[in-house]
């Protein structure tokens, strides 16, 4: 048995995590294929009828909820939830169909005060938002596994080497908007949630005995207690392949053809990269094409575009070229904080060394920890204290610095002392 195997067999023993009593363990620690729910699929709610059974059930329900989102990236606009699954002791799983049921509030309300179970809240936490289902409290079974110094934390690897289960993950990219869903897939989102559970207490017995998991509960009150996110400013400058747009007339090229493809996506419900790719849209810019004809040359309008839709991107670029001086967008705003890194050397010298120092401390620690270096410390919060570090420095000014930048309390105990002794001898 390996030291891997050895330790997850250790954590199944200590935290009673892991197969059902009458499920053995294969010898030599090889995982076990997890092929159907514990109480098979569950049927799909998708009325109202069926919905208020759901509520009914996991209100009355023991424990904490685990949560799971299914959205359809890269087959439909946006990133709506196409399919919720839940379990929780007492109510067994639940499979619901957003788009049969697109208010799921009542069902938040329900579950208000109890412990959420998500992996990688973040990415799930906005779509669920949207039908209104919000955690007031939550654990994130990712962030845990980093914390706890795993090295592999998506979902399945973090069940085969926590709890000896080996799931299925041949369904994550598929396009879940699709109706009916086949039985497959249902089977793979139900099993999604069937031992978060199990995985989420065999992590919090962990962290307990690394003394991380106060540093836990204060990362994922801050996830849960965070705003939406506020709606991206010109977000056309983020069209892949930005960066060789340089003229000014270019840009509005690329800002007129990216809004003209974000309405037809919106209206036609499919992700934008299926109307027409980035890289199109950068090389029409770069190129300014004089006509139909030369657009139909550029690679992304080959002959599998029809007429129609060459006509509508040359009207946005001729949209574009016609636009006024004091019309076209300005090169992009300097990024609020300090400039990157690599310029580092040639404005501020002395920044420069306090960085190499700062980040060679965090790292150090970071490593001694047995944790990510982000998740000790965010890199943006060490280059926005060696740009400007407080005039005194000190344990109160350097915490006072790292909290304004919105570091945790933890965070701020750990790498405070460790910062202070770099940025003084560098000083």
């Amino acid at each position: 048995m390996t030291d891997a195997q050895e330790t997850a067999a250790d954590l199944r023993t200590t935290t009673g995590g892991g197969p059902p009593d009458d499920v053995v363990v294969p010898p030599g620690g090889l995982p076990i294929p997890l092929l159907e729910p514990r109480e098979g699929i569950p049927p799909v709610v998708a009325d109202a009828d069926a919905l208020a059974e759901v509520v009914a059930a996991f209100a009355a329900g023991t424990g904490p909820v685990a949560v799971d989102a299914e959205r359809a990236s890269g087959y439909r606009y946006g990133q709506r939830a196409y399919l919720v699954q839940l379990r929780r002791e007492g109510a067994g799983s639940a499979l619901i169909d957003p788009v049969g049921c697109p208010d799921l509030s009542s069902l938040g309300e329900a579950l208000s005060g109890t412990e959420w179970i998500l992996h990688a809240a973040t990415q799930d936490l906005p779509c669920l938002r949207e039908i209104g289902m919000v955690p007031t409290s939550l654990f994130d079974t990712e962030l845990a596994g980093r914390l706890a110094g795993f090295p592999r934390v998506g979902l399945g690897a973090m069940v085969e080497s926590v709890l000896g289960y080996a799931l299925e993950k041949g369904h994550s990219a598929v396009d879940w908007s699709t109706r009916p869903l086949p039985e497959p897939w249902l089977r793979y989102a139900a099993l999604d949630v069937e031992l978060l559970v199990d995985l989420r207490d065999a992590l919090e017995k962990e962290l307990d005995r690394q003394g991380k998991l106060e540093w836990a509960h204060q990362e994922f009150d801050a996830i849960a207690s965070a705003p939406p996110a506020p709606p991206r400013k010109d977000p056309w400058r983020r069209t892949s392949g930005m960066h060789k747009v340089r003229r000014r007339r270019q840009m509005a090229v690329v800002r007129e053809l990216w809004e003209s493809r974000d309405r037809i996506a919106q209206r036609r419900d499919v992700s934008p990269g299926k109307v027409l790719g980035d890289a199109a849209i950068v090389e029409a810019a770069l190129a300014l094409p004089a006509n139909v004809h030369t657009l139909s040359a550029l690679p992304g309008y080959g002959q599998r575009m029809g007429r129609r839709q060459l006509d509508q991107w040359m009207a946005a670029v001729d949209r574009a070229k016609a636009l006024p001086e004091s019309e076209l967008p300005q090169p992009g705003a300097t990024p609020a904080g300090p400039p990157p890194p690599r310029s580092w050397v040639d404005k501020d010298p002395a920044a420069a060394a306090r960085l190499s120092a700062a980040r060679t401390a965090v790292s150090a620690l970071a490593e001694a920890l047995n944790l990510p270096q982000e998740n000790l410390i965010t890199p943006d919060t060490v280059r926005r204290l060696c740009w400007e570090p407080p005039q005194r420095l000190d344990a109160d000014t350097v915490a006072q610095a790292l909290a304004g930048y919105g570091a945790r309390a933890w965070q701020i105990e750990q790498v405070t002392p460790v910062l202070v002794t770099a940025l003084t001898a560098i000083a």
